[in-house]
């Protein structure tokens, strides 16, 4: 499954916004010594938590604005660099669109249509809070102002959830309030979405960065596991309801024998790998949603309340409701 590394800027930004890093990791249920473990990582779902943690301790008005009115090129990791190092905000969203999977759950939709609009796409079923897909939409502007120059305003936000109150994001975007809409969306005009990045400040960087990018880029894929990438399927072809081997291996490119074969090597088996996939999912929906208990057996391929209900228990001990009342993040790293 992907796993994500802790921005550098994460615990910068933080106490910069009177937040204790060790309290909001906490507050997730992540360890309190994690931003100094050697190439610690942390899956989606804990990502989200640790905004989830944040934004109960912010006591501040509007999180995500604060976070985006930190931005600033300290705090760029190099996939962000790459477009930092581009000629305009159209180049920019679309390299970043790309990379941005190395470090993120999150990732990009970009579309010229009428304008320049970058909505949110979620990298698997599990949604993003409210306030991370704030901060995302946020932070283009925050992006595009420092890479112009200029102040940058957008001609429409959209998130499915705005917040009830919202003078800070007026204020940030000067008069433009979050509307409501099916996904996250900004969307810049055709004049702003081609305004020249600051010339020369990065000249020669995207030459220097690319080919190291899609070095990692290329390292991530290859070096996943069968058992990983079954379970990447799984995420996609269960909740459409296509969850069996044959189902899987059709969306790997192989056979049902030759994968059997491969997760027999890791020391797996299909069977294994969909109970961990369904309990993942199962924890997430029960934390993350309010779907019925009904829909959530659904999802997971069950044809039958009780079985999941069934499967539950052998895997927490839990009932549904159980589960939903005290469900926790998953363990480092977000598998079992």
């Amino acid at each position: 499954m992907a796993t994500y590394s802790l921005s550098t800027g994460w615990h910068r930004v933080l106490p910069a916004l009177g937040l204790d890093p060790v309290a909001v990791l906490r507050r997730a249920q992540l360890p309190a010594d994690l931003p100094e473990r050697a190439q610690a990582r942390i899956g989606a779902e804990e990502f989200f938590a640790l905004w989830e943690a944040a934004e109960a301790l912010y006591t501040g008005s509007d999180l995500a604005v604060a976070v985006a009115s930190a931005v600033s090129a300290d705090h760029f990791d190099a996939p962000l660099f790459a477009g930092l190092a581009s000629h305009d905000l159209v180049q920019a969203a679309e390299r970043v669109g790309v990379y941005k999977r190395l470090i993120y759950p999150v990732t990009l939709d970009v579309r010229i249509d009428g304008g320049l609009r970058i909505a949110l796409r979620p990298r698997d079923p599990f949604t993003p809070p409210a306030v991370l897909e704030r901060f995302e939409l946020l932070f283009w502007v925050a992006f595009a102002r420092l890479a112009t120059g200029a102040r940058v305003r957008p001609v429409r936000i959209t998130v499915p959830s705005p917040p009830s109150h919202q003078s800070a994001v007026g204020e940030f975007l000067d008069g433009v309030h979050f509307a409501t809409g099916r996904r996250a969306e900004v969307v810049f005009s055709p004049y702003d979405m081609h305004r020249p990045f600051v010339a020369d400040v990065h000249a020669g960087m995207w030459d220097q960065m690319e080919p190291d990018l899609r070095r990692r880029l290329h390292d991530q894929e290859e070096s996943a596991s069968w058992a990983d990438r079954t379970h990447g399927a799984l995420l996609t072809c269960l909740p459409a309801g296509r969850g069996t081997l044959a189902d899987v291996a059709a969306g790997l490119a192989t056979s049902p024998r030759t994968l059997q074969r491969r997760l027999g090597a890791e020391g797996t088996s299909f069977q294994t790998v969909l109970a961990q996939t369904r309990e993942r999912l199962a924890r997430a929906y029960l934390h993350r949603s309010s779907l019925s208990y009904t829909e959530i057996a659904f999802l997971l391929g069950y044809e039958e309340l009780t079985s999941f209900h069934r499967a539950l228990r052998q895997w927490t001990g839990e009932t549904p409701r159980g589960l939903r009342s005290r469900v926790s993040v998953p363990a480092l790293g977000g598998g079992r």
